[in-house]
C-alpha cells in the first residue's frame, strides 16, 4: 500500500495533466465564457440607457421589459433560432440543430472550427441576438402594448435575426462571398435598427412630440445619470462583444480587437460632443453618449481588419454622422425616442462599409475573411460585397418587420390608448409606478385639489 501511494499516485496525476492543446482550449473557453457574460450584461446597459432617456412615468416599464424580452429571446433562440442561424442547411437558412441539447455539435458545421464547448458557443451567440432585439425595442418605447413585446420578440428571434445571421456567419451566401462583419455591425445592430425604424413608423409619434406645423418638441429623458451609466456598461460590455468574437485568447488577437474598439469609442465621444457644441452652442451630453454608441457600432464590423488610426477615423466619422442624422430623422417626423436607427442603423451601415475601405491585407489574412480594402490595393470587390450585404439585410428586415408589425397592428393593435399613454405605461400596463413616492405625491395633490372644490387636476399624472 505504501509503495502504491508513493509511486502510483504521482503517475496518475501526471497522466491527468492536460496537453498544451487541451490547456489552450480551456483558456480560450474561459475567455469566451467571460465574454458571453459581458455581452449578456449589456442588457443592464440598455435598461439604464432606455429608461433614463424616456420619461419617469414609463421608467419601470422600460427597464422591466428588458428582463421579459431577454427571457423570451432565450427560449426562442434555444428552440429554433440557434439552429436556423448556425445549423447546417442551405445558403439562405439553417435546417438542423433545433432544441439544442448543449452538447451535440454535429449539426453546426459553421461553428466546428471553434474548439470550445458547445454550450458556451450557444450562450455567446444568445447574447448577440439579445442585443439586436434590445436595439429594436428603442422604436417601440413609451407607446407600445406589452403584448406586442411577446409576439414580436419571438418572431424577431426565429424569423428575422437567424436569416441574416446565417447569410453572414452560418455559411450562407454572403459568407461565401467573403463579407466582413467581425462582430455584427450588420448582423446585430443594423437588423435591430431597421426593425426599430419600422416600429417607429407604424406606431406614429408620441403624444405631444410634434406641433401642428410639424416642428418637433423636445421630450427629454428623466435621468441623464442613468443614460451615462448605461453607456459606460455598454462600452465595457463591448469588449466582450468584439474581443470575444475572436473565440480565443491564446493567439492574443483579442487584445488587438479590444484596443481598436476602445479607440473608436473614444473618438466617437469626443467628436460628437464637439460637433454638438459647434452646431448647438452647447456641449450636449446625450449627443456625446450617442457618439460613443455609434462609434462602437461602427467599429464592430471592422475591429479585427483595420489599423488603430483607421479605428479612430471610423469612430470619429460615426459620431459626427449620427449627430446629424438624428436631427434629420426627427425633422422628418420620425419619433425615435432613443435614436436607435441613427445610432445603430446609420453607424452600422458606415461600419460595415468601412472594412471595404480600410481592411489591411495582413489583418484580413490573419482573420481569414474576405479581401483587403480599397485603400490598401484590394480594389472595389470587398467594398461591393459589404454594400451588397448591407442592402440585402436592410431589405429583408424592413419587409419582414413591416409585414409582422402590420398584421399585429391590424389584429391585436400595436399602441396603447391615448389615456394609457398619458398616464404612463408603469401604471397602465403594470399597475405600479416606477417611482412610487412620486405617485403618492400626485395622489395627495389630486385629493387636496378635490377637497378644495376646484376640481382642477391639470398637470397631474392621473
Amino acid at each position: 500500500m505504501a509503495a502504491l501511494l508513493t509511486f502510483g499516485l504521482p503517475l496518475v496525476a501526471l497522466a491527468a495533466e492536460p496537453t498544451p492543446a487541451e490547456l489552450a482550449s480551456a483558456i480560450d473557453a474561459t475567455w469566451v465564457m467571460v465574454a458571453a457574460v459581458l455581452v449578456i450584461f449589456m442588457q443592464a446597459g440598455f435598461a439604464l440607457l432606455e429608461a433614463g432617456a424616456t420619461r419617469m412615468k414609463n421608467a419601470g416599464h422600460v427597464a422591466g421589459k428588458t428582463i421579459l424580452t431577454f427571457g423570451i429571446c432565450s427560449i426562442a433562440f434555444w428552440a429554433l433560432g440557434f439552429g436556423l442561424t448556425f445549423g447546417d442547411g442551405n445558403q439562405f437558412i439553417g435546417l438542423s440543430g433545433f432544441f439544442f441539447d448543449g452538447a451535440d455539435e454535429s449539426a453546426f458545421s459553421s461553428l466546428s472550427a471553434i474548439a470550445i464547448p458547445a454550450g458556451i458557443k450557444f450562450l455567446f451567440q444568445l447574447g448577440f441576438v439579445g442585443v439586436s432585439l434590445a436595439i429594436a425595442w428603442g422604436g417601440f418605447a413609451e407607446r407600445a402594448k406589452l403584448s406586442v413585446y411577446f409576439v414580436f420578440g419571438i418572431l424577431f428571434t426565429i424569423v428575422i435575426y437567424p436569416v441574416i445571421g446565417h447569410w453572414v456567419w452560418g455559411g450562407g451566401w454572403l459568407a461565401e462571398l467573403g463579407m466582413q462583419d467581425f462582430a455584427g455591425s450588420t448582423v446585430v445592430h443594423l437588423q435591430g435598427a431597421v426593425a426599430a425604424l419600422v416600429a417607429t413608423m407604424l406606431l406614429k409619434p408620441r403624444i405631444g412630440k410634434y406641433n401642428k406645423d410639424g416642428t418637433a418638441n423636445l421630450i427629454p429623458g428623466h435621468n441623464q445619470v442613468y443614460t451615462v451609466l448605461g453607456v459606460i456598461i455598454l462600452w465595457v460590455g463591448w469588449f466582450g462583444f468584439n474581443a470575444g468574437s475572436t473565440f480565443g485568447s491564446v493567439s492574443g488577437m483579442f487584445g488587438y480587437v479590444a484596443m481598436t474598439t476602445n479607440l473608436a469609442a473614444a473618438a466617437g465621444a469626443v467628436a460628437a460632443l464637439v460637433i454638438s457644441w459647434i452646431v448647438m452652442g452647447k456641449a450636449d451630453i446625450p449627443s456625446m453618449l450617442n457618439g460613443v454608441l455609434a462609434a462602437l457600432v461602427a467599429i464592430t464590423a471592422a475591429c479585427a481588419f483595420v489599423e488603430p488610426w483607421a479605428a479612430v477615423l471610423i469612430g470619429l466619422i460615426a459620431g459626427v454622422i449620427t449627430f446629424f442624422t438624428a436631427i434629420w430623422f426627427e425633422r422628418r417626423g420620425i419619433d425615435d425616442p432613443v435614436f436607435a436607427f441613427s445610432v445603430h442603423g446609420i453607424a452600422g451601415i458606415w461600419g460595415t462599409l468601412s472594412t471595404g475601405l480600410f481592411a489591411t491585407p495582413e489583418l484580413t489574412a490573419q482573420v481569414g475573411i474576405g479581401q483587403a480594402g480599397l485603400f490598401y490595393g484590394g480594389g472595389l470587390y470587398q467594398l461591393g460585397v459589404q454594400a451588397l450585404g448591407v442592402l440585402g439585410a436592410m431589405v429583408y428586415v424592413f419587409i419582414v418587420s413591416f409585414v409582422i408589425l402590420g398584421i399585429l397592428k391590424a389584429t391585436m393593435g400595436l399602441r396603447v390608448t391615448e389615456e394609457e399613454e398619458v398616464i404612463g405605461l408603469d401604471l397602465s400596463e403594470h399597475g405600479l409606478y416606477g417611482y412610487p413616492e412620486l405617485l403618492r405625491a400626485e395622489e395627495q395633490h389630486v385629493r387636496s385639489v378635490k377637497k378644495e372644490g376646484s376640481g382642477d387636476v391639470s398637470g397631474s399624472l392621473t
